[in-house]
């Protein structure tokens, strides 16, 4: 029987980079395909070939859709062939309702006017089957993102979809929402629709995937049927080795104490209530200080407050390197030796329409100057030093940030703050939508930091991380300290129950 979509040998080049290398990859009718791979492996520029957003002529190879070749020039192309992409970027239009989205540019008329009817009708229709129960006539921007990602799903389906790409699709999503997600696919797939499915999130891929696919450095490595392979293989195929501890911390007893902070409190802005009440911590030399805690309880709020970046503080001091820290702006805390990388990087740490080598030294320009003027050649040989000890994939400094992988964004964010040579550095999810290579290269970077006596503070959602890579683990409850473990003391019993409010006796008493 024929593939309903093969991918024969494509290659795809760019300017200086190959993206894609002689990849095969196909889909069986009613199948759910994963696609996996680190962060620059070429999924998504995959997935552009196969939505005709890479069109036929800019690659070499070919693509078959029920056996025959199918050369795909344009998107709209690709429509006609029943292939519908759902990006992680959703594409909606946040003023218009949802049905008005669903039927986008083909709304049913009479004549020269809109039928109304019919469209609440259809769309009414097409939004149960997705098992979304809401009005049609609801804006789209008062919709939660699950909500959201299953309209766009609903868009899909009204273009009588053959195959849906979902690229990353849980990346934004709660975990009922991610249960509803996944039921649906399977649902779909009952229904003869084949998924090919992105996601960094293995125990995902594994819940729903018929086979899976592993791309690494531009080619297809392996594809395997789901039932018949491993987490531990998967993770080997992408990243080119065995990975018997996805966690390598080096454990450090630390040194001289550099960041204290005693009896901290700090509300959002002047008048309100405290959100960080009579916050404790400190960091020594060499150390890696985890912090947790559920959502809301303050863990980014506290590390924006320290650097300046947050609130008003309403009572208690911080320390570092022996010296009164003063309520300075992030300027000012960056000259005294503290630098932090948010948890957002397209936000708040990087200016995507520049090249590698500007959002570098971003933050290290007055270190660079001689006199009034910046020093270029220092410049230029900062940045590729950096650009070398941290192994950003692209062609060169020069490369607009903006095309880079999530990872390789990180590394420039991560080099960004150590430009600015810091004693004390904040993690905030430095691993957040990265893939486990990627991940791995944080980790060792984050032992190379300690290892060179920087002190590291790392916030993480995901408790195998800040038990992995953490010497000690405070873990915060509404505001306050909730607990703090040393690293033989924590469990995710343990840290679960202190984000909750249970007392550091009753935690430890876990699993004692």
């Amino acid at each position: 029987m024929a593939a309903l979509l093969e991918a024969r040998a494509i290659t795809k080049r760019f300017p200086g980079v190959t993206a894609l290398r002689e990849v095969s990859f196909e889909l069986q009718p009613g199948e759910v395909h994963a696609l996996c791979g680190e962060n620059g492996a070429g999924k998504s520029t995959l997935i552009k070939v196969l939505s005709g957003l890479h069109a036929h002529g800019t690659y070499e190879g070919a693509l078959l859709i029920d056996g025959r070749l199918a050369p795909l020039h344009s998107i709209a192309d690709a429509q006609q062939h029943g292939i519908a992409v759902i990006y992680q970027e959703l594409a909606l239009v946040p003023e218009l309702t949802i049905a008005e989205n669903i039927f986008l540019g083909c709304e049913p008329r009479h004549g020269l006017l809109i039928d109304w009817e019919k469209l609440y009708t259809d769309a009414r229709a097409v939004l149960a089957r997705v098992g979304l129960h809401l009005p049609p006539d609801s804006p789209v921007g008062h919709l939660g993102v699950g909500q959201q990602q299953l309209v766009e799903i609903a868009k899909a389906l009204r273009k009588r979809t053959r195959i849906l790409i979902l690229d990353e699709p849980t990346a934004a999503l709660a975990e009922h929402e991610v249960a509803t997600l996944l039921a649906l696919i399977r649902e779909l797939r009952a229904h003869g629709i084949a998924c090919i499915y992105i996601s960094h999130k293995l125990d995902e891929v594994f819940a729903v995937a018929d086979r899976i696919t592993v791309l690494r450095d531009g080619a297809s490595i392996s594809t395997h049927p789901a039932a018949a392979t491993s987490k531990d293989r998967v993770i080997r195929d992408m990243v080119g080795r065995e990975i018997k501890d996805l966690f390598p911390r080096t454990p450090s007893p630390g040194g001289e104490v550099l960041l204290q902070v005693e009896h901290l409190s700090a509300s959002p802005a002047t008048g309100q209530p405290a959100l960080l009440q009579d916050v404790s911590f400190n960091v020594r030399a060499g150390e890696v200080l985890g912090i947790g805690g559920l959502m809301g309880a303050g863990r980014t709020e506290l590390l924006m407050h320290v650097f300046g970046a947050w609130g008003v503080r309403t009572g208690g001091t911080v320390t570092l390197a022996g010296q009164p820290l003063p309520v300075l702006p992030p300027e000012g805390t960056l000259a005294h030796g503290l630098a932090l990388v948010s948890e957002d990087r397209k936000r708040y740490g990087l200016i995507l329409p520049r090249d590698i080598g500007f959002n570098l030294s971003l933050s290290s320009i007055t270190r660079l100057r001689r006199g009034l003027l910046v020093d270029e050649e220092a410049e230029v040989r900062a940045n590729q030093g950096f650009f070398a000890s941290l192994r950003i994939k692209a062609p060169s400094v020069e490369t607009v940030v903006g095309t880079l992988s999530g990872g390789n964004q990180q590394k420039v964010v991560i080099g960004k703050a150590l430009m600015t040579e810091p004693r004390v550095i904040f993690l905030d999810e430095p691993t957040r939508g990265i893939d486990v290579g990627a991940k791995l290269e944080v980790y060792e970077l984050i032992n190379r930091l300690t290892a060179a006596g920087k002190a590291v503070v790392l916030v993480s959602s995901e408790l195998p991380e800040l038990m992995g890579m953490s010497d000690r683990i405070l873990m915060l409850h509404e505001g306050r300290v909730g607990g703090e473990f040393t690293r033989a003391e924590a469990t995710p019993e343990r840290l679960l129950g202190a984000a909750m409010g249970r007392s550091v006796d009753q935690c430890l008493m876990t699993n004692a």
